[in-house]
Formats: C-alpha cells, structure tokens, sequence
C-alpha cells in the first residue's frame, strides 16, 4: 500500500512547512541563550541611526566603538566579579552571565558621518547617535510644467 504524502497542492504553503521544520531543526540543536552579545536594537530615520545596547557590568574603559561608512563595530569586555581578590573564596552556584571579550559588527541602513558619533553609556544601556551626513540624505526633486 502506498503512504500518502503530505503535501498539501500549495507551494507557498509547503515552502512556509519547509522553513519553519528547518528552522525547528537547527533550534533544537543550538545552544541555548542569547545568540549574540550584547543585545542591540537600531532605529533609523532620514536623519540618522540611534543604537541601544545592554551591556550590564562593562565599564566606559573596557568598550570600543568604531564606524567606518556604514559599519558600526562594538568591540569590549566584562569582567567576572569572581575573579576580584576579595572574592577569591567563593564558588558559583548558578553561572547564567556570559563574561570575556565579545566583538559585534553590525551593517547600518546608510553611510554615517564617524565625526559626529555620540555615546553615552548610563545605568548598563549604552546609547548611540549616529547621524546621516547631508551629502547622503534622500532630496526631493520639484517637477516643473513644461
């Protein structure tokens, strides 16, 4: 006896199937966690770009910031309190906090002018303001009758 198949006639459908088993699969065999440290969100406008980073434990002096057209890399690292002197006699419990280097590197929407980045890192949230030089924002062309 043949085994029907479970296709459903939709190829839009079977494609959506498909993506998600695949998906599913390589879920199941990632670790668990976040993917990448630290965490960032990017907003844009016409204007320019505003990145939000948590970065709890890092300290101003252990980040990196650099921009090059639009490529903004954050590069730091954050220490394990465990390993200060005063704390040599404990021991983890739970460890659920990643620590060490990281490196993240991120593609803008658009070219960003390196001259005028703005960083302000407050209560473990860094913020950036990158803003959009004048020569690379959109301008609208008036149509003249005739």
């Amino acid at each position: 006896m043949l085994k029907r198949s479970s296709y459903s006639g939709d190829p839009l459908r079977e494609m959506q199937r498909l993506h998600s088993e695949v998906n599913r699969v390589f879920q199941s065999a990632l670790p668990s966690g976040p993917a990448n440290f630290p965490p960032m969100n990017v907003y844009a406008t016409a204007d320019g770009v505003a990145i939000t980073s948590e970065l709890p434990g890092v300290a101003e002096d252990e980040l990196e910031i650099s921009v090059h057209r639009d490529t903004l890399t954050l590069t730091g690292e954050r220490k394990d309190p465990v390993d200060s002197e005063e704390s040599s006699e404990k021991s983890f419990h739970r460890r659920e906090r990643g620590r060490g280097h990281f490196s993240r590197t991120l593609s803008l929407p658009f070219p960003v002018d390196s001259e005028s980045v703005e960083a302000n890192l407050k209560d473990g949230v860094l913020h950036l303001s990158l803003q959009r030089p004048e020569s690379d924002k959109p301008k609208r062309i008036q149509v003249k009758r005739g």
